[in-house]
């Protein structure tokens, strides 16, 4: 029995390449409060536990409809794990996760491993503009460069914040040192840049194409933009990347898990034990 994942809108559900790969349930806000309910409960009755993520940007009505269902269900085998990431590497975290759960993983160290593989995401989009940018800082020059008619701006999210004005012959530092399969989403943006420039640059190991996630446009601050995320495909790699990681017993529910915090009850791991996490996972 793996453990569930869920996400909160149908197009942070990235197609499996294979029949193994699990689906995703969709909580989407729009759905009845009933019908909500009625579909956790099943997901935890089949599966025992739920992962639930979805980007800290969504409304606050999502958020609270979320915690809402918890409580009433009054279940602490529900995980809701908001993430500061661009949509786009929501749904490719999501993916991976969906993998793992096929794994020998238990749903503790599942749900703290999303923290892990947070670091392993090079989330970004190429815009046209990033005069309503808000997520990435943006200097003045940059905010100025923007009204310049064809200007276009390559912009990290994740791991490290990065804004770089795309010319010609450049590229975007600071990508993985590491093979990745790069998921790319269109949006408005007619540009090539992120198939003709980036991915030769990045020596990304495949690449393939999604659709653009309704959130995304609100997120980058602009519909004309290309978003895309690089992550590591491998599913034997990303299984030994979380079970290298030295395990700890949750105090307050008992689970099993990685870094400093329960993805399930939220408690903090003691500090003796956090430190010897911290210091297997760098």
């Amino acid at each position: 029995m793996h453990t569930a994942i869920a996400v909160t809108a149908p197009d942070l559900v990235l197609p499996a390449l294979d029949r193994q790969t699990p689906p995703a349930t969709v909580l989407a806000p729009e759905m009845p409060l009933e019908d909500a309910l009625a579909r956790t409960y099943g997901l935890i009755e089949s599966h025992g536990y739920l992962i639930v993520l979805y980007p800290a940007s969504v409304p606050g009505a999502v958020h609270r409809r979320l915690h809402g269902v918890r409580s009433i269900l009054e279940s602490d085998r529900i995980a809701l794990l908001r993430l500061e990431l661009p949509p786009l590497a929501v749904a490719v975290l999501a993916h991976q996760l969906r993998r793992l759960s096929l794994c020998d993983f238990s749903p503790g160290i599942l749900g703290s491993a999303v923290r892990l593989l947070t670091h392993y995401v090079h989330a970004g989009a190429l815009l046209s503009s990033v005069s309503r940018l808000d997520h990435v800082p943006v200097g003045l020059r940059e905010h100025a460069k923007s009204w310049v008619p064809g200007s276009q701006f390559a912009v990290l999210a994740s791991p490290e914040p990065r804004l770089t004005r795309v010319t010609p012959g450049g590229t975007v530092p600071g990508g993985p040192q590491y093979g990745t399969e790069l998921v790319v989403a269109r949006g408005q943006s007619p540009s090539d840049w992120v198939f003709s420039t980036l991915v030769p640059a990045w020596r990304v190991h495949s690449v393939r194409e999604a659709t653009l996630p309704a959130d995304s446009a609100r997120w980058w601050g602009s519909g004309r933009l290309v978003e895309f995320a690089a992550a590591i495909p491998d599913l034997s790699i990303l299984y030994q990347l979380v079970a290298s990681v030295r395990t700890t017993e949750c105090r307050w529910c008992g689970l099993e898990l990685i870094g400093d915090r329960c993805a399930f009850c939220c408690s903090p791991v003691a500090a003796g034990s956090a430190a010897l996490t911290s210091g297997a996972a760098t």
